[in-house]
C-alpha cells in the first residue's frame, strides 16, 4: 500500500515537473507583448516616433514592376546606427512565423530591404507586423507603435 502511494506521488511529481519546466523554458522565448501599442499603417504613410536617442522613421512602399505577388520596400532612418539591423515580418492576423529580413545600411543611420511577403491562403486580408532587432537584441521598446501592413496584390 505505502509502495503504491510512493509510486504514485513519484509520477505525479515528474509530470508537474514537466509541466512547469516546459513553461519555464517556453516563457524565455517570448516577444514583447504588442496587444495594447497603438497601430501605424507602413503602407498607408511613414510611421515616426521620438526616443531619447532621436527621431525614428520607417516607410514602407510596395516596388514597381515586379511580375509575381507583391514586393516591398523597406527603409529606415535611425538615430543609432546597429551594426545589424532586421526587420522581423510576423503574421499579425494569423501566426505564419518569422521571417527576418535583413536592412542593408545605405549611409550613416539609413537603412533598407527589398522582400515579397510569404504568401498566405487569406491572400489580401493576411495583415504582417514588422519587429525592428538589432541583431537577435528586440528594439521593441524603443518603437512605442505597432509596425503592420496588410499583404496583398497592389
Amino acid at each position: 500500500m505505502v509502495r503504491t502511494i510512493v509510486v504514485i506521488g513519484f509520477i505525479l511529481g515528474l509530470i508537474s515537473a514537466a509541466i512547469l519546466g516546459s513553461n519555464w523554458l517556453q516563457s524565455g522565448d517570448k516577444q514583447p507583448v504588442t496587444a495594447n501599442q497603438p497601430t501605424c499603417d507602413l503602407l498607408a504613410g511613414p510611421c515616426e516616433w521620438e526616443t531619447n536617442s532621436g527621431p525614428w522613421r520607417v516607410r514602407l512602399a510596395v516596388a514597381d514592376g515586379q511580375t509575381q505577388g507583391a514586393q516591398y520596400q523597406l527603409a529606415v532612418h535611425a538615430p543609432v546606427s546597429p551594426q545589424r539591423l532586421l526587420a522581423v515580418l510576423r503574421g499579425e492576423s494569423m501566426y505564419m512565423g518569422e521571417y527576418p529580413v535583413p536592412l542593408k545600411r545605405e549611409d550613416k543611420g539609413k537603412y533598407s530591404a527589398h522582400f515579397a511577403a510569404p504568401l498566405c491562403a487569406t491572400g489580401s486580408e493576411m495583415v504582417w507586423r514588422v519587429d525592428l532587432q538589432s541583431g537577435q537584441q528586440p528594439l521593441a521598446e524603443t518603437a512605442p507603435l505597432k509596425l503592420i501592413f496588410q499583404a496583398g496584390e497592389h
